[in-house]
């Protein structure tokens, strides 16, 4: 049930989105859905794998080489989906941002508040 909602959470997180910034848009409800399954896959599989294989990177740029990586990462699915567009690599960034401060944001109110009643 909590992979569910938290499914969800992240496909409102990604909804959020072009109200903050006009350079993303997306069409559809279930265009977020399917985004948020692909961006969850990608994060687990092949984000760790760029961490390591950019470590010295990273390492010399104090972490931010990871704000990088995460905006390759969304730039890369929304590529992937017709009804997903990034503008371009800086938007990408900055959404990438907004994406993971959303989802913690609403994650940390809707399921914390559920396990504590």
């Amino acid at each position: 049930m909590r992979l569910l909602a938290t499914w969800l959470i992240n496909a409102l997180a990604l909804l959020a989105l072009p109200y903050l910034l006009s350079s993303i848009t997306i069409d559809s409800f279930t265009t977020a859905l399917l985004v948020a399954v692909v961006l969850g896959f990608v994060n687990t599989v092949i984000r760790p794998i760029l961490l390591i294989l950019t470590l010295p990177v990273t390492v010399l740029s104090l972490g931010l080489f990871i704000l990088v990586i995460n905006g390759l990462m969304f730039w890369a699915v929304a590529s992937m989906f017709d009804g997903f567009h990034v503008a371009g690599f800086w938007s990408a960034v900055f959404g990438a941002l907004l994406y993971s401060v959303i989802s913690w944001t609403l994650s940390t109110l809707l399921l914390q508040k559920n396990e504590s009643t």
